[in-house]
């Protein structure tokens, strides 16, 4: 089997578990699997952000600024219920996505599958609903990471925002992100009462994007709107 991101030979690692199915077999080498460090540890209760790397003070009640001003905004408080991000935004996951989605790789999307799959699980929503991109943006790029992500986990993907065209959420600051008008509709209006959504996206940077995205869940009422990126900016 040949590593999914460099494309080297992989050494041989079967065993009884792979043999039968208990155990899947890394899409990555060792090599590669090395240029990704997982998130583990005291986290953000809501966005999921390392606590270890914020001073103390910068935390309150076990989640940090940020997140503690988003909840003091009466109209973003209890929008997103959690995030869980699996891996830093470090160099290896920079160049990882840029190759994913810019340069049109589609099979990268399987590298994370294991990862991805087993979260979705611990997780048990009741729909997943990838963050969509607007058809500018599709045609430009010619797949949506985050539907990708959720397939190649093996999971259906509910298609049930469309997204507004803007410049990219990559050009603006923080506060333009936040205060941006409606980006997100619902494509088939329908009821999600008592229904807990998970949003997935690649990224989670300021956390805009996410909840823009689940204010619409809410409104057409989700009870729980929890996210999964692959990725913590």
């Amino acid at each position: 089997m040949n590593c999914l991101y460099c494309g080297k030979e992989q050494s041989s690692r079967y065993s009884w578990l792979t043999v039968f199915r208990l155990k899947e077999e890394p899409a990555l080498c060792l090599d590669c699997q090395e240029r990704f460090q997982r998130i583990s540890g005291d986290c953000c209760s809501i966005c999921g952000r390392p606590l270890s790397e914020w001073p103390a003070e910068w935390t309150r009640s076990h989640c940090c600024l940020d997140c503690v001003r988003w909840e003091e905004d009466e109209n973003w408080r209890s929008v997103l219920t959690k995030n869980v991000s699996l891996f830093y935004y470090n160099k290896g996951m920079k160049e990882w996505l840029a190759r994913f989605k810019y340069r049109g790789d589609y099979h990268l999307a399987r590298c994370f599958a294991s990862e991805i799959r087993n979260e979705i699980r611990r997780m048990a929503p009741d729909k997943i609903v990838p963050i969509p991109l607007s058809e500018e943006r599709l045609q430009e790029r010619g797949f949506n990471q985050a539907k990708a992500l959720v397939e190649e986990a093996g999971f259906h993907a509910e298609e049930l925002l469309g997204r507004f065209h803007t410049e990219k959420q990559s050009k603006k600051s923080r506060i333009e992100r936040i205060h941006l008008p409606e980006v997100f509709y619902m494509i088939h209006p329908a009821s999600l009462a008592n229904e807990t959504v998970l949003l997935v996206d690649d990224i989670y940077t300021t956390g805009s994007t996410l909840r823009h995205a689940a204010k619409v869940l809410k409104k057409h009422g989700a009870q729980t709107v929890l996210a999964l990126t692959l990725a913590r900016g």
